[in-house]
């Protein structure tokens, strides 16, 4: 059995447009998420699962470092754009990571006119800045189950109380 290298799913917003054309004239269901995947965890692996299960492609977009920062704070993010890149291109689950630099994916999605855009549950689809875009262009927005315990934020607090009590 041979190993795929993953960085063939690291792809540019215009190769990523050129890659979606082409699906769609194969009628493939285009299924998008978004975030910063700063720590990736379990919560993030079941929650791609559960994306890449509603179609034929999963794009993850990623928010770059600075946008990282002017979401998350000064310290984040904890691993660098490339990092983060590069283990959600290692996920079976994932067909195709792509950088943007807004805090919220709404032009991009524009672009790409997903047949399903992702969050998690702790969101609301009609209060999210994409909703109205991704409808516009004919798709859906769809909340996914999170796994309780596991988010990045409460990673990090734990790994700091666990440095604090040593």
């Amino acid at each position: 059995m041979s190993v795929r290298d993953p960085l063939h799913k690291i792809i540019s917003l215009d190769h990523l447009l050129k890659t979606i054309a082409q699906l769609k004239t194969e009628h493939k269901k285009i299924v998008t998420t978004n975030g910063c995947f700063d720590l990736l965890h379990w919560g993030h692996i079941s929650y791609l699962w559960q994306a890449r299960n509603l179609g034929d492609c999963l794009i993850v977009l990623v928010n770059t470092d600075e946008s990282v920062r002017g979401l998350k704070g000064k310290l984040r993010p904890i691993q660098n754009q490339e990092a983060r890149l590069m283990q959600l291109a290692g996920l079976e689950s994932v067909d195709f990571v792509c950088l943007f630099s807004e805090s919220t994916p709404e032009a991009v999605l524009a672009q790409i006119k997903p047949s399903i855009h992702t969050k998690g549950g702790d969101y609301d689809p009609d209060v999210l800045p994409e909703t109205a875009v991704v409808r516009k262009g004919g798709g859906r927005v769809q909340c996914l189950s999170l796994e309780p315990g596991f988010s990045t934020t409460d990673l990090v607090r734990r790994i700091l109380q666990a440095e604090a009590n040593q």
